[in-house]
C-alpha cells in the first residue's frame, strides 16, 4: 500500500513548517521518513546535502544523534529516570562533556529548575512535555521534528509549550517541522504543508 505519492518540498534552515491534514493523510509517515526511521520504496530525503538513505542504519542513527531532536505527543520520557537524567540521555549518547550541567541549564530554561529530581509520574503533562522539549534541544540539533506536541495537553498548557518551542527555535535557529491538528500552532509557522490522501495540496 502506498501511503505518500509524489510528495516533494524543501525546508530552509531556521524555517518553521507545519504539516497538517486529517488522520490517515500520511503526516506521521512523512515525519518518520524525514527522520530516516522509515525507508521509502522510492525517492529520498536529503539533509544538508546528505542523502539519508545512502547511509546504513548506523549512519542514519549517527546523523539523527548529531542533527535532530524529537518531540512526541506521548512525551516518551523514561519512567525510571528523573527529569535531569532524561535530558542527559542524548548528551551522554553524543559523548558530550558537562552533560549534567547542560541538562540542568536547559531545564532551568524551560522553567523546571525546581523539578530536576522529579520522575515523570511526579510531573504534570505540561511539565513532562517541557522535559521532552529540553531533551530534544539538548544536543543543539539543527532540526527539530515534532509530532502533535500539544496533542495531550489542555489549551493553556499547549499554548505555553508552543511559546517555548518557538522561543528556542529563534534562540538557536533550529529548523522546526511540526505535525499538528492545532490551528493555533500551524498559524505560528512560516509555512503550512497540507497533506490529503498522501499527496501535497496546493
Amino acid at each position: 500500500m502506498t501511503i505518500l505519492h509524489g510528495v516533494s518540498f524543501s525546508v530552509a534552515a531556521g524555517e518553521a513548517v507545519a504539516v497538517v491534514g486529517v488522520s490517515g493523510s500520511g503526516k506521521s509517515t512523512l515525519l518518520a521518513l524525514m527522520a530516516g526511521l522509515d525507508t521509502p520504496s522510492s525517492g529520498g530525503v536529503r539533509i544538508a546535502g546528505q542523502d539519508l538513505f545512502a547511509l546504513d542504519e548506523d549512519g542514519r542513527a549517527a546523523l539523527r544523534g548529531r542533527s535532530m531532536g524529537f518531540v512526541f505527543q506521548s512525551f516518551q520520557l523514561l519512567a525510571a529516570m528523573t527529569a535531569l537524567e532524561n535530558v542527559m540521555v542524548p548528551l551522554e549518547l553524543a559523548g558530550a562533556d558537562g552533560g549534567r550541567d547542560k541538562a540542568a541549564a536547559l531545564l532551568q530554561r524551560v522553567g523546571l529548575s525546581e523539578r530536576l529530581h522529579h520522575y515523570p509520574k511526579q510531573l504534570s503533562g505540561g511539565e513532562q512535555q517541557r522535559v521532552a522539549i529540553a531533551r530534544a534541544f539538548a544536543t543543539s540539533p539543527s532540526i527539530l521534528l515534532a509530532d502533535e506536541p500539544t496533542g495531550n495537553l489542555d489549551a493553556a498548557t499547549g499554548a505555553q509549550v508552543i511559546d517555548l518551542m518557538f522561543e528556542l527555535n529563534r534562540e538557536r535557529n533550529t529548523t522546526l517541522v511540526l505535525v499538528t491538528h492545532d490551528e493555533t500552532l500551524s498559524a505560528r509557522c512560516g509555512r503550512v504543508i497540507r497533506l490529503a490522501a498522501g499527496t501535497l495540496q496546493a
